[in-house]
């Protein structure tokens, strides 16, 4: 049986929402689009604040859509909030309101939670996602109030980044500035490019050239959607005419950008099929594109014409079983990790043996700890990372990697989720593992956060005393559950004197938060009987 669902995005331009058809005979189908312009980011980027007008204004537009919906028979619905609210410091209210004067909830979405369901909303487009993904690709996600540019090099991502250099930022910075027409054009890729020098030196140093470029926006995607107005304006050439939908040659795109400022703007907006007040701000997100197009010397661009809303169903979809997953969205959160150690000198292999290791606990302590799925992706994760800190401080190295994971966006990965690692790669330093009172990063920790830290603290450190001479003696080791012992094999003839007298105070803390016994033995040792 089809379900009718309904997508809503708070954007810092406009309030958008998107109504569905889901089954799984037909998979996800649109079923309408509507939008109302709002410029939010221009008030919270300035101001730090949404206005009681800018309240009243966002209540009155989800309630048409309200109206909207019970039309459709919309009868799920998610609403969710980017930078726009996520930058005001007065959100907490502005929320409070909104819901009751309109019971919606507004879900305000960390910077990477956003843009990982904008990358999944590409891969809705799967076959023609999957294949360009072969080659260097950059995903291009121009927002309001920043910029993410993640790389994928043969199938996986390797580094994600936010600059803040969005669309409505850079319009409010250039027009304080006073100027005229002709120094737009300069002044604005300046600014571009100061942070995009700042991100090839660090990220493009070795591959500088990124043939395919994939570009999600509400500004330049819905022109390049139009084959027949990118014909007239001499977009496609002979190779993207045939192409898929929003494909266009780099090299057409920055010319025809170049050409743009010698027409006149009501002219431009004539041709390009937008209201004349959308201008600016197309125009400043092609600037972006053309000036990260020119730095990584892309061929091909591919605006896919997805939005948030798209994301948002997809993940719905996912997690309901009605679309059938190609794309591995969490490995490609384990590849983001790895990329992030590898910046920080981490040794892949040890992080390698660890995260088997901590995963051999989890999955032999199901019946015991009462995790999910998600947890175990975050046990791997703060494996992958849990040396991290090494490179700032030998000293304080669970300070140094709780600084440093904090202030590092692993795409997927909610502000939340991402606290949970810091405080397992913390506690696994410290002599007696715990968690502050919440007072850190600003957030509060209910109790069951501190009950899932502690249990994935409690597995890491058993994983890790598993190798303190670093000489991966328990590759390969055996777990299994015997009443309330948690018996550990390690398959191998060496001496592993060392990790049995070093592994009490690990066996403790695990002992006490789980009730089991953590028993490290040889398999030679079960043969014998001892």
């Amino acid at each position: 049986m089809a379900e009718v669902m309904a997508a809503i995005d708070v954007g810092s331009y406009e309030i958008a929402m998107k109504i569905f058809e889901l089954s799984a005979r037909k998979g996800v189908r649109e079923l309408d689009h509507v939008r109302f312009r709002l410029d939010l980011g221009s008030e919270s980027y300035a101001t730090g604040r949404i206005s009681a007008a800018r309240i009243s204004e966002i209540c009155r537009i989800l309630t048409e859509f309200k109206r909207v919906m019970k039309t459709w028979g919309a009868d799920k619905v998610r609403v969710c909030g980017t930078s726009a609210l996520r930058e005001s410091r007065n959100a907490s209210v502005a929320l409070e309101q909104i819901e009751k004067r309109t019971g919606f909830t507004i879900e305000i979405l960390s910077n990477s939670e956003q843009r990982f369901l904008d990358y999944k909303a590409i891969a809705l487009k799967s076959a023609v996602f999957e294949k360009m993904i072969e080659a260097p690709t950059a995903i291009v996600d121009i927002g309001g109030g920043s910029v993410q540019i993640s790389l994928f090099d043969r199938d996986k991502l390797i580094t994600t980044q936010n600059l803040r250099m969005g669309v409505l930022r850079l319009r409010e910075r250039v027009n304080q500035m006073g100027i005229g027409t002709a120094r737009y054009n300069t002044l604005v890729c300046e600014l571009i490019q100061a942070q995009l020098s700042v991100f090839a030196r660090m990220y493009l140093r070795d591959k500088d050239n990124i043939s395919n470029m994939i570009i999600v926006d509400d500004y330049i995607s819905p022109i390049l959607q139009k084959k027949k107005t990118l014909d007239e304006i001499g977009l496609l050439s002979d190779a993207s005419r045939s192409a898929s939908g929003g494909m266009v040659d780099a090299e057409n795109f920055i010319r025809f950008l170049a050409a743009v400022p010698t027409e006149s703007q009501i002219r431009n907006a004539d041709r390009l099929g937008i209201p004349l007040e959308n201008l600016p701000l197309v125009y400043i997100s092609g600037l972006i594109i053309k000036c990260i197009a020119e730095m990584m010397h892309t061929v091909t661009i591919w605006a896919p014409g997805v939005t948030l809303c798209d994301g948002i169903t997809y993940e719905y979809a996912e997690k309901h079983r009605i679309l059938e997953v190609r794309h591995d969205f969490e490995q490609d959160i384990i590849a983001s990790a790895y990329h992030i150690s590898q910046r920080y000198k981490g040794n892949r292999k040890r992080s390698e043996l660890i995260g088997n290791l901590a995963l051999g606990v989890f999955d032999s302590m199901k019946k015991i700890h009462g995790l999910g799925k998600r947890d175990r992706l975050l046990l791997q994760i703060a494996a992958i990372l849990h040396d991290c800190g090494k490179y700032v401080s030998m000293m304080n190295i669970g300070e140094s990697a709780y600084a440093i994971i904090m202030s590092t966006e692993i795409i997927g990965l909610s502000h939340r989720e991402r606290q949970i690692v810091a405080w397992v790669v913390h506690n696994i330093y410290s002599a007696i593992p715990d968690v502050e009172d919440g007072t850190r990063d600003n957030g509060l920790i209910d109790e069951s956060l501190r009950l899932r830290v502690l249990k994935l603290t409690a597995m890491l450190r058993v994983a890790g005393g598993l190798d303190r001479s670093h000489l991966k003696k328990f590759k390969g080791a055996g777990f299994k559950l015997c009443d309330n012992q948690l018996v550990i094999t390690a398959n191998t003839e060496e001496d592993i004197t060392l990790e049995k007298s070093l592994f009490g105070r690990r066996a403790t803390f695990f002992e006490e938060i789980f009730g089991v016994v953590p028993v490290v033995r040889k398999k030679t040792d079960t043969v014998r009987g001892q």
